[in-house]
């Protein structure tokens, strides 16, 4: 006879309490607040007429909700010798092409580095992740001085190709090619892929979380960039830089000062929304290796 024992799989309890659980999503909860406070504030300050902002206390919510700002906004914008499409078309295109050339520059840097050892390579990615602590700031003077020997001074590209080169996209993109295994790679050149189709079909669709990830960074990065240092012209100025002028114009202006605070973070946020799931994949499992 085989003594056969019964083994009994017990259920692993959590480790922490209910008052612990209650505490953390409290916690968790006031955070939520303070973070969305901002936003609902300066949606709600749009939508006060000009009496209720000068209000004190000043109070959350508008008592007499108007669209005043805003239609007021769009009369001022409409009096500029400039239109203000002029100016949302000069925003959009500096931000398209700079986002498009980001991506493409950073995923292929990054696929021959992740994938491809070659003389220097490890160097240069030192290099790329030593500039990721250097502040815009710092590299101004530089950054300047090599636009203007280019002759690239009051020109759209003084704007669009340093957002080419980016570093924090070429290391986003690496980290994660690097969780591509190698073998799948090489099974596909077996069959006869070649690499732009390696590239892709296989490389680009298995990091999808990091290029959508890349877009927001590098769209909230140009969309408020008012670019004042490169272009001088009025014509070619951006849509942040029209409205923040606006801004500037006093006390009469405070109202449509409050509906350019919300008319310049519409887009950043409308894409974080969109792509949400996919920023929280990327940051989970961005220090994951297999």
């Amino acid at each position: 006879m085989i003594n056969r024992k019964v083994f009994k799989i017990k259920k692993r309890k959590p480790n922490r309490s209910r008052t612990g659980d209650f505490l953390i999503y409290f916690m968790l909860f006031l955070v939520a607040i303070a973070m969305v406070f901002p936003l609902v504030f300066a949606v709600s300050s749009s939508l006060k007429p000009l009496d209720e902002l000068f209000l004190f206390p000043p109070k959350v919510f508008a008592q007499n909700p108007t669209l005043d700002n805003f239609q007021d906004l769009f009369v001022t914008m409409g009096k500029s010798w400039v239109t203000f499409s002029r100016y949302i078309f000069n925003t959009v295109f500096i931000t398209a092409a700079g986002t498009a050339g980001h991506l493409i520059i950073a995923s292929l840097g990054a696929f021959v580095l992740s994938k491809y050892e070659f003389p220097g390579s490890k160097l240069f990615f030192t290099i790329v992740v030593t500039a990721l602590m250097f502040n815009g700031y710092v590299t101004a003077i530089p950054n300047y001085l090599i636009i203007s020997k280019l002759g690239w001074i009051d020109t759209y590209w003084a704007v669009i190709i340093p957002a080419f080169a980016a570093p924090m996209g070429l290391f986003l993109m690496k980290q994660f090619m690097e969780g591509i295994p190698m073998s799948l790679i090489e099974a596909a050149m077996i069959d006869g892929a070649g690499l732009g189709k390696i590239f892709l079909q296989i490389v680009m669709p298995n990091v999808k979380p990091a290029w959508l990830t890349l877009i927001i960074f590098s769209v909230q990065s140009l969309w408020n960039n008012k670019a004042a240092t490169f272009i001088y012209s009025e014509q070619k100025k951006t849509l942040v830089y029209a409205l923040q002028q606006i801004q500037s114009g006093g006390i009469a202006r405070t109202g449509q000062a409050a509906a350019v605070t919300v008319v310049v973070m519409i887009v950043p946020i409308t894409i974080f929304i969109l792509s949400e799931s996919r920023i929280l994949e990327t940051m989970a499992s961005s220090g994951l290796k297999e």
